[in-house]
Parts: structure tokens; C-alpha cells; sequence
């Protein structure tokens, strides 16, 4: 007879299953005229470690920069985790918890009929969202989140000087 705590040891594949890093992914993006010089930015956190990253394009929007930060951001993790991402864009937040799964079926055509804007970074984010076990938080900009106003200024930061760091 198996004694019930060790019962999980006796499923087939239990050796198989790894524990899933817990990660969280605050992401900020930010453009000095829309259009006009733009830049990203997202922090990871992994227990006590952070990483602080950012980029820019010359001429682009502020959803660009949002799209981009998430994408950048989930790109660095390096095997399936799950991940927090913590954005104060309702247009990321709504585009891929919402609007994604709809486009995808109509072809990505918006239900207006027309093509949807930003559809490349829109299929990198999806792809990058595909490798994780994602959980989506909004939280308000310029507000009291500290991680989302370090990468609010460190997105302007990059708009501004049209910086990179990795």
C-alpha cells in the first residue's frame, strides 16, 4: 500500500514536472510626441534579484513603446515561468487578455473591419505570452507603485537620450 504523502512520487511523469520560477514583469513605455522619440522599459524581479532594462526608436507611438516593453521583457526570461505583468497601458492590458484571441480567429482584422493596428508587435507579445504562464495586473501611471514609476523614468529616460541598456 502507498502511503498517501508519497502518492504524488508514484504518477507516472512526476520526475518530469519542474518547479515554475515565480517572476514579476513591470513594463512602461513612453514617447516624446506620438509620434515622435520613443522609448521602454521593464524590470524584472525574481525573489531578491532585479533587472532594470531599456530601449528606444527614433520615431514611433507611445502603444508601440508599451507593446515593446512587455515583449522585451518576457523575451529575457530564458525558460517558461510565471509571470506578473504589471502594466499601467488599458491598451496592453485589454489588447492581450481581451482583444488577441478575436483577432487571431477573424484573421486580424478589428471588428470595425479594418487591420489592426500594431499587428507585428502584437504577434511578437502573443508569442512571447505563449512561453509563460502569464497573470496580467493594471495599475494606475504616476501613481504609488514604485517598480512602475522607476520604469516610467527610466522610458523617458531612453525617449529622451535615446538610450539602450540590455
Amino acid at each position: 500500500m502507498i502511503h498517501r504523502r508519497c502518492a504524488a512520487f508514484h504518477r507516472p511523469g512526476w520526475y518530469k514536472r519542474k518547479l515554475v520560477k515565480k517572476v514579476q514583469l513591470i513594463t512602461d513605455g513612453a514617447c516624446l510626441g506620438n509620434p515622435g522619440k520613443g522609448g521602454w522599459a521593464s524590470i524584472l524581479r525574481f525573489g531578491p534579484h532585479k533587472k532594470e532594462m531599456f530601449g528606444c526608436e527614433a520615431h514611433t507611438t507611445n502603444n508601440r513603446m508599451e507593446l515593446k516593453a512587455a515583449i522585451e521583457g518576457l523575451r529575457m526570461l530564458k525558460e517558461r515561468c510565471e509571470v506578473e505583468v504589471v502594466t499601467d497601458s488599458e491598451y496592453v492590458m485589454k489588447g492581450i487578455t481581451q482583444w488577441v484571441p478575436g483577432w487571431k480567429k477573424k484573421g486580424w482584422i478589428t471588428a470595425q473591419k479594418k487591420p489592426v493596428i500594431n499587428r507585428d508587435l502584437w504577434e511578437e507579445l502573443d508569442e512571447q505570452v505563449a512561453r509563460h504562464n502569464a497573470q496580467w495586473v493594471w495599475t494606475k501611471g504616476h501613481a504609488s507603485h514604485e517598480d512602475n514609476n522607476r520604469a516610467d523614468e527610466l522610458a523617458s529616460l531612453a525617449a529622451r537620450e535615446q538610450r539602450t541598456q540590455m
